[in-house]
C-alpha cells in the first residue's frame, strides 16, 4: 500500500515517525511524500497546547473520505474530541512501533481499533530519518514530574529509560551509517536512568567512547533535574563534541508562580546553574519555555519573569 505519514510536534514524535516509516517500509509498503497519491494516511499527532490540538484536528477533517490512521498524543490526551470530531475509526497511542501493522490490518478490514496504551519500541526498530546525517534516539519516555499545566505526562506516561547499552549500540549502529549528529530526545533528559539506577552523565560518558567523527546534542530538561546531576553534567559537557546548547523550561520567573505549577526548584537556583554554565561556556546557547498568564499570575510576577530574561539573555 502507498502510505503517506504526516507528523506533528517534537524530536520525539519525528523519532516515533521515523519509526513508524521503516516499520512500514520492511513489510512491503510504499511511502510516499504525495499526500494526495497515498491509499493510507497515517497522522502522527501532538496536544501539548490547544493551538496545535486545533491545528491536528483541523488537518483531520480534511480527510474525512481517507483512509486514516492517528497515532501520538491527542488520542490520551483528548480522544473524546477526536472522536467526536473527526471519522477516524483506527487510533492508536504515542511510540506506537510495530501496532502500526496490526492498526493497518484492521483499516483494511474495515474495523474500528482503539488502542491507545503508551509503548516502548525496540532501539532496533527499522528506521527511515527525515535527515541522513541526524539520528534522533528517545533515550526515554515519561517523566517524574507532576507540572499542574501539563497533558504530555498523561500521555507520554511515567519514566521509562532504555538501557545505557541500547542507547550506545544504537549510537554505534548510526556512526557506522554515516551519521554525524546524535540527538538525545526526552520528556526530560535530566530524568534518566531514575527508574534503572543509572543518569544522564553517565549515559554520556559511554557515548562518548563510541569510535567516530560525531557530535551530541541534549535535549530538554527540567531544571530540578539539572540539579541533581549538576556537577558531573557540567564536566562531561565540556567534551567538544557535545553541542553546547542547553535546554532549560523555566515557566515562571516567579516562585510562587512556580510553587502553583508544582515545578520543584527555585529560579535562584536555575539563575546560579545558567551562570556557572555561562562561566565555563562562552559560546552557550540558551533556550527556555515561559508561560505567561497562569492562572493567579499578576502583574508583579509576570514582571519578575521580564526581568530574569533580560538578566540570562536566553
Amino acid at each position: 500500500m502507498k502510505i503517506f505519514v504526516k507528523t506533528f510536534g517534537c524530536a520525539l514524535n519525528q523519532h516515533d515517525s521515523e519509526v513508524i516509516k521503516g516499520i512500514l517500509a520492511s513489510n512491503g509498503h510504499e511511502l510516499t511524500e504525495d499526500l494526495e497519491d497515498a491509499e493510507v494516511v497515517v497522522v502522527n499527532t501532538c496536544a501539548v497546547k490547544q493551538p496545535t490540538e486545533n491545528k491536528v484536528i483541523n488537518f483531520l477533517k480534511k480527510l474525512a473520505s481517507r483512509k486514516v490512521i492517528v497515532s501520538g498524543c491527542l488520542p490520551l490526551v483528548n480522544l473524546e474530541r477526536l472522536r467526536r470530531e473527526t471519522e477516524v475509526k483506527v487510533i492508536l497511542g504515542p511510540s506506537p512501533g510495530e501496532k502500526i501493522l496490526l492498526a493497518l490490518e484492521k483499516l483494511r478490514k474495515g474495523e474500528t481499533f482503539i488502542e491507545v496504551e503508551p509503548s516502548m519500541p525496540s532501539l532496533e526498530a527499522p528506521k527511515i530519518r527525515k535527515n541522513p546525517i541526524i539520528e534522533i534516539i528517545p533515550i526515554s519516555y515519561g517523566c517524574l514530574g507532576s507540572c499542574s499545566y501539563c497533558c504530555v505526562r498523561f500521555a507520554r506516561g511515567k519514566l521509562r529509560s532504555y538501557k545505557p547499552e541500547e542507547i550506545v549500540g544504537r549510537v554505534r549502529k548510526a556512526i557506522l551509517e554515516g551519521v554525524k549528529e546524535i540527538w538525545l530526545t526526552s520528556q526530560d533528559t535530566g530524568a534518566y536512568g531514575l527508574d534503572i539506577d543509572s543518569d544522564l552523565p553517565s549515559l554520556l560518558s559511554r557515548i562518548l567512547e563510541v569510535n567516530g567523527d560525531f557530535y551530541v546534542r541534549i535535549g530538554m530538561m527540567n531544571p530540578e533535574n539539572l540539579k541533581r546531576i549538576f556537577d558531573e553534567f557540567l564536566e562531561v559537557f565540556e567534551d567538544r563534541r557535545i553541542f553546547k546548547f542547553l535546554h532549560l523550561p523555566i515557566q515562571s520567573g516567579d516562585n510562587r508562580i512556580l510553587k502553583l505549577m508544582n515545578r520543584r526548584y527555585k529560579i535562584e537556583e536555575v539563575e546560579e546553574m545558567i551562570s556557572e554554565f555561562r562561566k565555563k561556556f562562552k559560546e552557550l546557547t540558551l533556550e527556555t519555555d515561559v508561560i505567561c498568564g497562569f492562572p493567579g499570575e499578576g502583574e508583579e510576577e509576570f514582571k519578575h519573569t521580564l526581568d530574569f530574561l533580560r538578566r540570562v539573555k536566553p
